[in-house]
Order: C-alpha cells, then sequence, then structure tokens
C-alpha cells in the first residue's frame, strides 16, 4: 500500500509538473499570440487610413474605389495576422494557406459574374466614361447616372424610372455620353420652295441663329443646301450649344424657325416649312 501510494505521488508530481511547463509554454503563446492580435489590428487601421488618404489625394480615383481598396489592404494585413497567430500554436500555416487558395478559388468560380462586375466596376471608377450626373445612353439602357457602384450602376430614366444596370452591362458595350462634352451640334433642316430666293432664305436663318444668345459664335452658324428636290430645296442650320443648353435652345429654335418660315395663327399659307 505505501509503495502504491508514493507511485502515486510520483505520478501526480510528475503530471503536475508537465502541466505547469505546459501552462507556461502556452500561456506565452497565448500572451504572442494576443500581442500579434492587437498589433495586428491597430497595423490594419492605420494602413486602411493611410491608403484612404493617400488614395484619397490621387487625381482620377473615385472615393468607392479608395475605400475599395484600403479595405482589401486591411484585410489582407488581418489574415496575415491570423495565420501568423495559428504558427505560434505549431499549426502547419502552409496548409491553411492552400485552403485558403483552394477556398478563394472556389468563391471566385461560384461568384464569377459578381466578379465580373466587381472589376468591370473597378474599370469604370478609373477610367470614368460616364459620371453621377450625366446622361447616357447605349444599346440596352439610357439614363442620368446617380450612382456607380462596384456592382451596379444606378440611372434615372428621362421619365423618371429608377434603373440598375450591371456594371458589366456598361463595360462591355459602347456607351454614348451625351453630357461629356462642353458644347453639342444641332441640324435643324427646312425646305424652302424653288419660287423662293435661296440667298435671302440662308441670310434668315443666320439671322434667327444669331439672336439667340445661347448659340455659340466658335464655332458660327452656318447654312448650307443639304439636298434638293423636285420642287424645293432642302437648308440645314447647323449651329453650336453649351450641352447643358442644347434641349431648351433646339427646342426654342425649332419654334422659332417655325414661326418664320411657317404659318402664324392666323396668318398667310407658309411659304416654307421645316423639313419632316
Amino acid at each position: 500500500m505505501e509503495q502504491q501510494a508514493t507511485d502515486i505521488i510520483v505520478a501526480t508530481r510528475a503530471a503536475l509538473a508537465q502541466a505547469s511547463a505546459l501552462a507556461v509554454q502556452y500561456s506565452f503563446s497565448i500572451l504572442g499570440a494576443m500581442v500579434l492580435l492587437v498589433l495586428g489590428w491597430f497595423l490594419s487601421r492605420i494602413l486602411h487610413r493611410w491608403a484612404l488618404t493617400g488614395l484619397s489625394h490621387v487625381r482620377g480615383i473615385d472615393a468607392t474605389l479608395a475605400h475599395f481598396f484600403a479595405n482589401i489592404l486591411r484585410y489582407a494585413v488581418l489574415v496575415l495576422v491570423f495565420v501568423t497567430v495559428l504558427g505560434q500554436f505549431g499549426v502547419q500555416t502552409a496548409s491553411i494557406i492552400a485552403a485558403l487558395g483552394a477556398a478563394g478559388l472556389a468563391i471566385g468560380l461560384a461568384l464569377q459574374g459578381t466578379l465580373q462586375n466587381i472589376a468591370a466596376g473597378i474599370m469604370l471608377l478609373v477610367l470614368r466614361p460616364f459620371r453621377v450626373g450625366e446622361y447616357i445612353e447605349t444599346k440596352d439602357v439610357s439614363g442620368t447616372i446617380t450612382e456607380v457602384g462596384l456592382f451596379a450602376t444606378e440611372l434615372r430614366t428621362s421619365d423618371g424610372l429608377y434603373r440598375l444596370a450591371p456594371n458589366s452591362t456598361l463595360w462591355n458595350t459602347p456607351v454614348t455620353n451625351y453630357s461629356r462634352e462642353r458644347t453639342r451640334k444641332h441640324d435643324l433642316q427646312v425646305k424652302v420652295p424653288n419660287d423662293r430666293d435661296i440667298d435671302d432664305e440662308i441670310d434668315r436663318l443666320l439671322s434667327i441663329a444669331k439672336q439667340d444668345p445661347m448659340i455659340e459664335s466658335v464655332p458660327p452658324p452656318q447654312v448650307f443646301v443639304d439636298s434638293l428636290e423636285e420642287s424645293a430645296a432642302i437648308l440645314t442650320l447647323r449651329y453650336w450649344v453649351s450641352t447643358p443648353q442644347w434641349f431648351k435652345t433646339t427646342r426654342e429654335m425649332n419654334r422659332r424657325v417655325r414661326i418664320a418660315f411657317g404659318q402664324k395663327p392666323g396668318g398667310p399659307e407658309p411659304d416654307a416649312a421645316p423639313a419632316e
């Protein structure tokens, strides 16, 4: 009995000594892991703030894109810190990195369409073929841009409807931007009968254009004979207007030319009318 008691005491002391050694070893590992996590957390936030500030001062970088790249940097640092912490406990990090790579590949294949929209969104934000407030038109969509995101672009149609277009559909198709250039051209055609003096009608059209302050003087408005018919000549009045005033000015010019060449209320029959 005494021998058994002695063996138990010896075994207990050995177990306690081993547990104490393990506690000391893992306490340092746990302490080191906590320090790494705290430092990694603060480092990721600092790098995120620096990247966001630096990218915000780069000309041509959209705020959405700056946040996106800054977040990628932050989460990359956090993942690196997490793998390093696991290494403190003897975990084989090579297998973890391989597993993360395989998981990333699987997620990429599953979200292929979404990743295409993200890639297209990045290109749209970098190259900026259109900006918020500009009116665009593609084969499938048209409207005024209200927001350009990483996944999709929001538009407001001319009749006041909300439209959401995936970025990949806007990146992979030709886009006409009606608001980007400072000025826009407008051609207004008028049919002049053969019994009218063509030079007088040209001068009258030019006079109407030059009286409008919204029409650009450079390049100056011009009138030319666009085509000939059996009983009339088709004159074209070509002028340039600032883009924000284009719609209002062209509608007003249509009205004024109609009054000058068409039938006034209670007046005589028209000598010439705008061509259809």
